[in-house]
């Protein structure tokens, strides 16, 4: 049986690694561990939950023993999808480098910029980030990165993924050639492993399982809903209460609206539930992630954020409110449960249309997902027809609403047929005799109509209002209101000054 110390890893490395209470390497370390500490570079694939981070941390660790960075020079560039992954990284290095004196800094978004300058300002042996917040402090001219000698691209799939490709080029082009490149992922897309290929060079690959294998230790089961979110939110309901052996779970959503909205739901039905999405500000998502770990919360409502990587060893189950669109996607959602040896259960939410999505998935990870409670042929016809015929009642109850709000209002339901078309065709004859009578209103002088306009002073009890000038203000309202020769400003409603209705004369 191999052990960590047949990898060749020093022994202040080995030392951490006993503290902790390893002994022996999974799969993945014992492969891609000497490869790393012959400065390799290595495309390493196996599921998620293996230890993929010590593949990585703890070979970093030895061949950083020997040398010391310069200000704004980092000797080593790790590069993660998201700011929860990069902080956890960041604790391996903490964990297993206890016996080593190497700064280590961590450049991810939601932090002031002030106190990352004053870390790479005392010169960094390892930078962990994001691509955002590393191009941020490049563009500022507050690092080098000439000194790179390794450069790690965790989740590999998720780093070179269409959103994510013109930022690894840019960081790619500011690395020496010369440098170290390893790669660790749980699925490896052919179009990705393409992409990944301009980055390595003769890379060692290190495959332990299957790209898109799920680990045996979770059981998974499909749950058969109607697309009405009500309906789903109570199936969930009831689906997580007939749970005898739920210790705590990851709930993910597809959209960040639908984390909230659920999160809402099950907060008044009196779940122990927090929210985790990527519009909430660092602070409140690294609490959060702290309280779930702490188990002082005991359901997580998630977006695909906290899909990929994150090491929470004793979830117990996962449930995909929304079934995930990309396949790969469903491995690192229910990757969250039964790591580390541990059993766990995986449900997913289907509705008929989703089969698309099912399909894909099963194809991806090469077999059939067992159903609970039957699938959905078997979901009752009448509850899909009254969903309709609530949805139908429930438009004609809010037009009775709108018709009974406009009788309080004074108004009246119109049930008169159409206005006929020799009426509506008389309309324009009306309009010109309206013209002809309100025509002399506009050649009398400004100033003559400002002084016949003036209102009596409001404060004055015993002013009487003067019908004559109220009709020919009237008058004259209609005539700039529909009549006018250009646009009408804006802001002045019906009072609209008389200098503000002179034409400017064109220049000659």
């Amino acid at each position: 049986m191999t052990t960590f110390s047949d990898l060749g890893l020093s022994q202040k490395v080995l030392s951490a690694v006993t503290d902790a209470g390893y002994t022996v390497p999974t799969p993945i370390q014992a492969g891609a561990i000497p490869f790393a500490l012959q400065r390799r570079d290595i495309c390493g694939i196996a599921q998620t939950g293996t230890g993929k981070t010590a593949s990585f941390v703890l070979p970093m660790l030895t061949l950083l023993e020997n040398g010391r960075a310069r200000a704004r020079m980092p000797r080593t560039l790790i590069l993660e999808p998201t700011r929860e992954l990069a902080a956890q990284v960041a604790e391996n290095f903490e964990k297993y480098g206890k016996n080593h004196k190497l700064n280590v800094a961590l450049l991810i978004g939601g932090v002031s910029f002030e106190e990352q300058n004053r870390k790479l300002e005392r010169g960094a042996d390892v930078l962990i980030c994001t691509p955002g917040r590393l191009l941020d402090h490049c563009e500022r001219g507050k690092l080098l990165m000439t000194g790179v000698e390794i450069l790690v691209i965790d989740e590999a799939d998720r780093m070179l993924d269409m959103g994510f490709i013109p930022d690894i080029e840019r960081i790619a082009k500011m690395i020496p050639f010369t440098r170290q490149t390893l790669f660790f992922s749980a699925t490896m897309p052919p179009e990705i492993q393409k992409l990944a290929d301009r980055f390595l060079q003769n890379p060692e690959r290190v495959e332990v399982s299957l790209p898109a294998s799920t680990a045996k230790t979770v059981t998974q089961r499909l749950v058969a809903v109607h697309n009405k979110d009500y309906e789903k939110r109570s199936r969930l309901r009831d689906l997580i209460r007939a749970q005898e052996d739920l210790k705590n779970g990851i709930i993910f959503c597809n959209r960040k609206k639908d984390v909230a909205d659920l999160f809402r739901s099950l907060e008044r039905h009196g779940f122990s539930v927090g929210a985790l999405h990527g519009d909430m500000d660092q602070r409140s998502r690294t609490n959060m992630l702290a309280g779930f770990k702490d188990n002082q919360i005991t359901l997580l409502v998630a977006s695909d954020v906290a899909a990929r990587g994150l090491d929470i060893p004793d979830v117990s189950h996962v449930f995909n409110f929304d079934i995930p669109i990309h396949a790969e996607d469903y491995v690192h959602r229910i990757g969250r449960t039964g790591r580390a040896g541990r059993s766990g259960a995986a449900f997913t939410l289907v509705s008929k249309s989703d089969t698309k999505y099912l399909d894909a998935i099963e194809k991806l990870i090469g077999q059939k997902i067992e159903w609970l409670d039957g699938d959905l042929s078997s979901l009752p016809a009448m509850a899909e027809s009254q969903d309709e015929g609530r949805g139908r009642r429930g438009s004609r109850d809010k037009d009775k609403d709108k018709d009974r709000g406009r009788e309080r209002r004074g108004g009246r339901r119109s049930e008169a047929p159409a206005e006929p078309v020799k009426a509506r065709e008389a309309e324009p004859a009306k309009a010109r005799e309206i013209e002809e009578v309100i025509e002399p209103v506009r050649t009398e002088p400004l100033n003559s109509e400002r002084k016949a306009d003036r209102r009596p002073n409001p404060g004055n009890r015993n002013a009487r209002p003067n019908p004559a000038n109220d009709d020919q203000r009237e008058r004259r309202r209609s005539h700039y209101r529909d009549h006018d020769d250009g646009p009408t400003p804006v802001g002045f409603g019906d009072e609209i000054p008389a200098f503000m209705l002179i034409v400017a004369a064109a220049k000659s």
